[in-house]
């Protein structure tokens, strides 16, 4: 219902079909409603026309080069085309359906395996036919040259992107270059980030490809300030070299989630750490002296815990907090002394402060940074 998607029996329009593969229950059921479908809202396909439609996937193949998965919306496709696929031309050199068996044309709503393309595309683009090669190089360069115009004007500064930049502060980043195996496993990474990410600290992909970890990836992360991740991929001899010359890490992964939860831990460290207080000890002024040359001591008890010699301390009076600031001295007599435990008596100095009296109470504590977590 969140995305308009209302069964028939709540009074919607959206045919609901229970399915299992594993039981092999509702195959026939499916396919009978989406005849039906198609059959009521005249969705119908040309297969004459020059093809169309959407990738599904896409990878480096070591051995083919890059291989991209379609899915034929419109019109069919032959081996021979030329072909613009997103921003990558082409022209189509093999076509393998789903048993695995070349092809030599696919019609509508056929998926098939396609080599022959210049260089891996996203899941997601559209492709087209096009008369040649030439009109497809072209196409791609427009094509091109438009994400670069939007990617300009995203950066153009308003008003509203002043005032949000000011009210979160300080933004720290966590670069990322990302490679993976599959353009999909990518998409779903970097969704994945973006969930991550907070007011405070934000990751940042600075580029994102398929295919192995090289030289360029590890110059571009070393640019950038920040790191090289690889899901399912291997960074080469070169890479490997240049990232030890560079100081630039190199995280290869085959499991998503050890995957987010090394970036959780990266993004805990970015944060701003989180002062952690522990309480360490309370005394009761007693009495007060003042010593020449050194200032004022308060004559105390201790009541709880223990008074160190390195700790912070906390003049408190009637339930306030008067000062906070260092121990400026502990003794025990006439002797210094490192710490003081519960019911003992003690002088204790605070660092530049005077103003102690009868029945105040000085809190001994420590503080430590700590990451904070996601």
């Amino acid at each position: 219902t969140e995305f308009e998607l209302v069964p028939e029996e709540w009074g919607g329009t959206t045919i609901f079909v229970p399915v299992s593969a594993l039981k092999k229950t509702g195959l026939t059921e499916l396919l009978e409603q989406i005849s039906l479908v198609a059959e009521v809202e005249e969705l119908k396909a040309n297969p004459e026309r020059s093809a169309t439609g959407v990738v599904i996937e896409s990878r480096m193949d070591k051995g083919r080069g890059p291989v991209a998965t379609l899915l034929m919306q419109d019109g069919t496709l032959k081996v021979g085309q030329s072909i613009v696929v997103g921003t990558v031309p082409g022209r189509v050199r093999s076509l393998i359906n789903d048993r695995g068996e070349r092809v030599q044309e696919a019609g509508p709503s056929c998926p098939v395996e396609i080599l022959g393309l210049d260089s891996v595309p996203n899941a997601g683009d559209r492709f087209d036919v096009v008369p040649t090669d030439e009109d497809a190089a072209r196409v791609a360069d427009m094509r091109k040259q438009k994400l670069a115009d939007a990617s300009k004007g995203d950066n153009k500064m308003s008003l509203d992107a002043i005032f949000s930049k000011l009210k979160v502060g300080a933004v720290k980043e966590l670069a990322i270059v990302l490679k993976s195996d599959v353009a999909g496993s990518a998409e779903a990474i970097k969704g994945m980030f973006e969930k991550l990410a907070t007011e405070e600290v934000k990751m940042k992909i600075v580029h994102s490809a398929v295919g192995g970890i090289n030289e360029s990836d590890v110059l571009l992360a070393s640019s950038a300030k920040g790191i090289v991740v690889g899901f399912n991929v291997r960074p080469d001899g070169g890479a490997q070299s240049e990232s030890k010359r560079l100081g630039v890490e190199i995280k290869t992964y085959t499991i998503v989630y050890e995957l987010m939860d090394d970036m959780k831990k990266a993004l805990g460290g970015l944060l701003t750490p989180e002062t952690r207080e522990t309480q360490l000890g309370r005394a009761e002024v007693r009495n007060v002296f003042t010593v020449p040359k050194i200032g004022l001591i308060a004559g105390c008890s201790v009541v709880d815990g223990k008074i160190l010699r390195a700790a912070q301390v906390r003049l408190v009076r009637d339930g306030k907090v008067i000062y906070t600031g260092k121990l400026g001295s502990l003794k025990r007599f006439k002797d210094d002394a490192k710490e003081v435990a519960q019911g003992y008596e003690c002088g204790i100095g605070i660092e530049n402060y005077n103003d102690v009296k009868v029945g105040d109470v000085i809190e001994a504590f420590s503080q430590e940074s700590v990451a904070r977590e996601l």
